[in-house]
């Protein structure tokens, strides 16, 4: 390690101490590196609750287990941007990059698309780092040590010079990883601000994102480039442009950077920027960035003896916290999906919906620990209807990138009905709906001709046709809840059809024809990632996808006995995926169930429900401690903005959603010792594990308020009106 860096590691350590949590803080549980290696994607940087920006290091490397920005395996920093995906199969967004140094920068590009932040990338250690909420720090072996907060709207910056003399910072517009690229940028200095604009193609097809930066002190000189050439003017414009600021800096001597985004325009930025904070005190921003995470991450008041049981839920818990993301300015303003400039009054509006996965347990999680969003969340996705002629598939950055399958904003909506939240249209909703499920799109009109889709008419049949079944159980009692018995009767009918996909005689789920018979070579272990009739799955793992049809599932393997032994025989399958294609989703196998992807996230509960209770609580006790833990590989699976970590939230506190929409919570076995969750109107939800170890996994009793259940579920009303769930561990 070079002098330099052992200097700028001793000299960050010191900065950063003002800045360390309180012993009580929750905030000082969370380790936002948990995720950062392997699969989990997630990103280091500070961010606020489910805020605009998402100030992070970026290695400049491009690749799957990029899809953040990051990655714990590297040992290089391109410089730090200020939007960033947490934990999805993708990569995007990373706009507005910033590299410092004590040492030139190095101009002469191979080529006009490389990036001249790529191309100076610097060496840190991970020794020389830090993260927590809303707080990143690190020492950079060109001299410089780094911090970053944020603010809703803001990103902050402050740079430390470890010696004298001039810090060069680059701004770079060109930098991209992965699918992103970009198209028209403009940067220009006006003597007091920087701003411009980078507009990008990539998942999200054109996005938008303006900016405005002050620093707080007066550069000596500016200099912009475009491709790596001296332009001579204070204004940029191209594809590949960037600029250069000079400081001269003394030993230990700070600069402060304070950036504004806007998906509107620059006057939007400016505006973010005046709004989100007054002055320069960077360690008063930190404070408040990790106040608002105090007071979010204090929804629940978990305990443990064991310390990294509890790093854990709470770092899941800060996880499902990120996302969907701030998307309007501080006047309202936020550019819809149609391209357009739209106003905003009446609702927050958001964006970065991964309802493919979120669907299933981070939006039914948000019901109990931000019930005061779920109407923005819903207006959100109902005003997208308005903008784009559909209800969002996956949102992304005023762009609808139509990732996965399903329509599964009807799930998020029929839940938040029948939760009789309010502050949105009812009829508008269900009209919604029942439009996204009367479209041509993605084999729905095959789906609705035959009752499944045919195998050689649409890629992914199977899982399609399954998907749908559970929205359409959805719209059926969206329709129920308000009093249109025929037409919740039509929707409930086409829930059933994955039945049409079940084939009795091997009690596997499987591709048809569409003259009805089988699809041939079939196979359960069998996965190609992009063209095969699952969903980075297999047969083995879409079998169980019918959450809202538990029963109807039970009777098609002809009786309970049956129905347990082949969901045991998925825990114990010793025969591995087969496919040179198979998809990398697949991961935290155990036998053919696959955590670390979220078709399986219910299926552990599936015991309980077929009337083994001790088979849910064995099982969902060792996926807890098998594909969840405080290392830096601690996530078997992509985190997909929330989903999974969800699953661990509750499943930590003794219950899961497995049908998504119905409000029915399935009991199963804490790992916490204890949890108070803290709801509207001053009351308090406790969760209790009475006798509670590691090797106790199995629950003897439950007690509801005193009384002892008769049924393996609690509601979401019986959580909302407070009181006491109990379990007697053994």
């Amino acid at each position: 390690m070079n002098r330099i860096l052992l200097f700028s590691i001793a000299a960050l350590l010191a900065a950063s101490s003002c800045t360390t949590p309180s012993r009580n803080d929750i905030t000082a549980l969370v380790d936002p590196f948990i995720g950062t290696a392997a699969h989990g994607h997630v990103f280091p940087g500070a961010t606020t609750p489910f805020g605009m920006v998402q100030i992070s290091p970026d290695n400049g490397t491009s690749g799957w287990d990029w899809c953040s920005g990051y990655n714990y395996s590297d040992t290089a920093i391109a410089g730090f941007s200020h939007t960033h995906l947490s934990g999805t199969g993708i990569g995007d967004l990373c706009d507005i990059l910033f590299l410092p140094s004590m040492m030139d920068f190095t101009l002469s590009l191979p080529d006009s698309t490389a990036s001249l932040a790529k191309l100076n990338r610097v060496f840190f250690s991970h020794d020389a780092e830090q993260a927590r909420p809303g707080y990143y720090a690190v020492a950079l072996g060109s001299g410089v040590n780094v911090e970053l907060t944020a603010t809703p709207r803001c990103g902050l910056q402050r740079y430390t010079a470890v010696t004298d003399g001039t810090m060069n910072v680059l701004v770079d517009l060109g930098f991209a990883i992965n699918w992103d690229r970009p198209v028209d940028c403009s940067l220009a200095w006006d003597g007091t601000s920087l701003s411009g604009r980078r507009i990008s193609a990539g998942w999200a097809e054109k996005q938008y994102l303006f900016f405005s930066s002050q620093f707080s002190a007066a550069p000596a000189s500016v200099t912009m480039l475009n491709t790596g050439k001296v332009t001579g003017e204070n204004q940029a414009e191209g594809r590949n442009i960037a600029c250069i600021l000079t400081f001269e800096m003394k030993q230990g001597e700070e600069l402060i950077v304070k950036t504004g985004i806007s998906a509107v325009d620059e006057a939007g930025a400016a505006g973010n920027l005046a709004s989100g904070m007054a002055g320069w005190n960077f360690s008063m921003a930190v404070a408040e960035a990790q106040q608002a995470w105090q007071e979010r991450l204090g929804v629940i008041s978990a305990g443990s003896q064991d310390s990294s049981l509890l790093r854990i839920f709470y770092t899941a818990l800060y996880h499902t916290m990120i996302a969907p993301s701030l998307y309007h300015d501080a006047d309202g303003r936020y550019r819809g999906t149609d391209g357009e400039i739209h106003h905003t009054e009446r609702f927050t509006n958001y964006t970065v919906f991964s309802l493919w996965d979120t669907y299933r347990a981070a939006h039914p999680l948000f019901t109990i620990t931000v019930p005061e969003m779920v109407p923005d969340f819903v207006n959100t996705m109902l005003a997208i209807r308005e903008e784009q002629g559909k209800l969002p598939v996956w949102s992304l950055a005023g762009n609808e990138t139509n990732c996965m399958i399903g329509y599964h904003a009807v799930p998020v909506i029929a839940d938040a009905m029948h939760k009789k939240f309010t502050g949105f249209d009812y009829e508008q909703a269900l009209d919604a709906a029942i439009h996204s499920a009367s479209l041509d799109f993605r084999g729905l009109d095959h789906y609705r001709k035959y009752g499944y889709i045919p195998s050689e008419l649409e890629n992914e049949s199977v899982a399609k046709t399954m998907e749908y079944a559970i929205d359409d159980w959805c719209i059926s009692q969206m329709a129920s809840d308000l009093g249109r018995p025929e037409l919740a009767e039509e929707y409930l009918s086409r829930s059933r059809n994955y039945r049409n996909l079940f084939d009795t005689t091997i009690m596997f789920v499987r591709g048809r024809m569409s003259d009805g018979s089988w699809r041939p070579g079939f196979d359960p272990l069998y996965s190609h990632h992009t063209r095969s009739d699952f969903t980075e799955g297999n047969g083995w793992q879409y079998t169980w996808l019918a959450p809202h049809d538990v029963e109807g599932l039970i009777s098609l393997f002809g009786s309970r006995e049956m129905f347990l032994n082949r969901l045991d025989s998925l825990f114990r399958v010793e025969e591995e995926v087969k496919g040179e294609n198979a998809s990398p989703d697949i991961s935290g196998l155990i036998g053919q169930y696959a955590h670390g992807n979220e078709p399986s996230h219910h299926i552990a509960y599936l015991f309980t429900m077929a009337g083994a209770p001790e088979k849910t609580e064995s099982m969902v006790r060792r996926i807890m401690s098998e594909m969840y833990t405080d290392a830096k590989d601690g996530i078997c699976g992509n985190e997909d903005c929330g989903q999974m970590s969800a699953w661990y939230v509750f499943s930590a506190m003794g219950f899961y959603p497995v049908n998504p929409a119905d409000g029915r919570f399935i009991l199963g076995s804490p790992a916490l010792d204890n949890a108070s969750v803290s709801l509207p109107g001053g009351k308090v939800f406790t969760m209790v594990a009475e006798g509670n170890s590691a090797g106790k996994a199995n629950v003897s009793d439950c007690f509801l308020n005193g009384i002892r259940l008769d049924r393996n579920y609690i509601t979401w009303d019986e959580i909302m009106a407070g009181g006491e769930l109990r379990f007697i561990m053994k």
